[in-house]
């Protein structure tokens, strides 16, 4: 089995898509509240400047600056979605498991084996892209922003209250 290395480069800019397991969730947005609680959580014990992001009902786009000499992007994802899915199972959320989930179908599909036995509210993985210039930054931004509109969830970007295109042009 092939282990992916993420790169590991001081105060990147990295985009991130970071997925519900299943994708016809609106949890999400649903707990909007417990995700911008457990994001700032995450970022007084691991700090990151947030350039871009936008939550949509079962996945989010985000783009973020570390600090210098950190490269740990991925500890603060899992710290999110350790945090998110703990908090979330406190408040009685029970994911359910079913065909849709890890890309695949057939019978038991939708139970993580990592879990041991449990369904997992978040997919294994998350995508990263390190920015590479200012087009590049610019292009993800706008991706971010965007990605609302693309979903069929609004029509213009700034009706999709969850964005921090709001932060950026008040």
């Amino acid at each position: 089995m092939s282990r992916y290395t993420r790169p590991r480069i001081s105060r990147a800019t990295v985009f991130l898509t970071i997925n519900l397991a299943d994708r016809g969730s609106d949890a999400l947005v649903r707990h909007i509240g417990l995700l911008r609680d457990v994001v700032r959580s995450t970022r007084e014990r691991h700090p990151f400047h947030i350039d871009a992001w936008v939550v949509l009902p079962d996945h989010m786009h985000c783009v973020w600056t570390l600090p210098e000499g950190d490269t740990r992007y991925s500890v603060r994802v899992g710290a999110i979605k350790a945090e998110f899915s703990r908090n979330l199972r406190r408040s009685g959320f029970t994911p359910t498991p079913g065909p849709h989930r890890y890309g695949v179908s057939g019978a038991g599909v939708g139970i993580n084996p990592d879990l041991r036995g449990e369904a997992g509210i978040w997919q294994r993985r998350f995508w990263e892209h390190h920015i590479r210039d200012a087009e590049d930054y610019q292009n993800h931004l706008a991706y971010c922003w965007h990605n609302p509109v693309k979903h069929g969830l609004v029509t213009d970007m700034k009706d999709w209250p969850y964005s921090s295109w709001h932060r950026d042009h008040p």
